[in-house]
């Protein structure tokens, strides 16, 4: 049955400004006509969203769908445990909005993040459709190394300590090919120490110039990129050296690094909803109440340097794709990266943008991204306008993926 969406105030993922209320016709899975009071065919089911902006369905470009805020929890789980959980974020995700993720990162040893895209892909389970890094390849002792966060005396036969730890060139090729042989499409490994690992520190590089180049080079051989897990300047910089498709995180960049990436055409996907909020709560007792303290003490130490990179990001011509490191904060709030970066000094069309058509350049979805005719049905909306208030992309009541509706505003 044909769809007709009817009277929102239409922004098609490309344009400084909406175009005003347009019809959107859609056809199977397909965008077949956008115009101004559009007759609707026979048996076509009608969807009055006068009221509301329209736009594309968003993308977040940074989630890890198993993982919980407690990963001490998602590392001691069964893989079908991690799975079964993750039904429900699933499906949260894409009511909030997000009719695409790309997970970076799973919670198990094994693959269960591959067989929810691919039970999503055939219909088994709803969800956005999903692109993946199965794991974070990681120097021992860096971000992905997560041997420190266990203690000594947990039990239990799922304990994790090492899930791709890779060091050296012959290694780190052998666990990029293991990655790409299991269905992963994208590579993802740590270039920097983080935030909420313990044995490290976000400004620290962990993998050198050579051991970046050969995996990199190794994952575009069999026709995947690569995006590092990256924080500070230098790690930034190796990383576009290597040929990296993307940043994440990027929160301790400096001037000069951001040039490069903008010089080298390479995405930045800055997480900053996450990031600074706990930046700008270093002083605050109760925000660390049952937080790990070597957390805090990283935050309080690079607190600074976190809020100027703000500053700078805003700033410069970076390609910006939206993502939000969900997961590590619950996932239903995956949307507050909207405000946040609106709240950083960026505009709201350019983080809009960041979601829709920059993320589908960035991930390769060339029929994603903007409505328009023959593009893929995925299409979201919402009460007011995002232009002048982003607050409401917290209030996404429409939701299309494909042309089938998963949502619409109640009478």
């Amino acid at each position: 049955m044909a769809v007709l969406l009817r009277g929102a105030n239409l922004w098609d993922g490309l344009t400084d400004k909406p175009a005003g209320p347009r019809d959107i016709l859609v056809d199977a899975d397909r965008i077949a006509a956008i115009g101004a009071k559009l007759t609707a065919p026979p048996d076509t089911q009608v969807i009055d969203l006068s009221g509301h902006t329209v736009t594309p369905g968003f993308m977040d470009c940074h989630t890890h769908v198993t993982v919980t805020p407690d990963l001490v929890s998602a590392l001691t789980l069964s893989p079908t445990a991690v799975a079964l959980r993750s039904l429900a974020t699933l499906r949260t995700l894409l009511l909030n909005g997000f009719t695409t993720i790309r997970d970076l990162m799973g919670a198990d040893p094994g693959f269960s993040v591959l067989d929810l895209r691919d039970a999503i892909a055939t219909g088994k389970i709803v969800g956005p459709r999903m692109l993946v890094a199965p794991h974070l390849i990681s120097a021992r002792g860096g971000h992905g190394d997560f041997s420190a966060i266990l203690d000594a005396n947990l039990q239990g036969p799922h304990r994790v300590l090492e899930m791709a730890a890779a060091d050296g060139e012959d290694e780190i090729r052998t666990r990029v090919r293991q990655e790409i042989r299991a269905g992963a499409d994208w590579i993802k490994f740590g270039a920097t120490g983080g935030f909420s690992s313990p044995s490290d520190d976000p400004s620290h590089t962990t993998y050198s110039q050579e051991e970046m180049n050969i995996l990199v080079a190794t994952a575009k051989d069999l026709g995947r990129p690569a995006t590092p897990h990256c924080y500070g300047a230098e790690g930034i910089k190796r990383a576009v050296r290597a040929g990296v498709r993307s940043i994440e995180h990027g929160n301790l960049a400096n001037a000069t690094s951001l040039q490069m990436m903008t010089d080298h055409g390479v995405f930045l996907i800055p997480t900053q909803f996450t990031v600074l909020q706990d930046a700008r709560h270093v002083d605050d007792d109760e925000f660390w109440a049952g937080k790990p303290a070597f957390k805090r003490r990283k935050f309080h130490q690079h607190h600074k340097t976190l809020l100027d990179g703000a500053d700078l990001i805003a700033a410069s011509e970076v390609r910006i794709a939206f993502g939000t490191d969900a997961g590590m904060f619950p996932h239903a709030e995956n949307w507050r990266e909207f405000p946040a970066m609106v709240s950083n000094g960026i505009t709201p069309v350019r983080a809009l943008r960041a979601a829709t058509s920059v993320a589908a350049e960035l991930l390769g979805l060339d029929d994603l991204g903007v409505l328009a005719k023959g593009k893929i049905a995925d299409i979201v909306a919402m009460p007011g306008d995002p232009f002048a208030d982003i607050e409401v992309t917290g209030k996404v009541d429409f939701v299309m993926k494909e042309g089938v509706v998963y949502a619409e505003p109640s009478e």
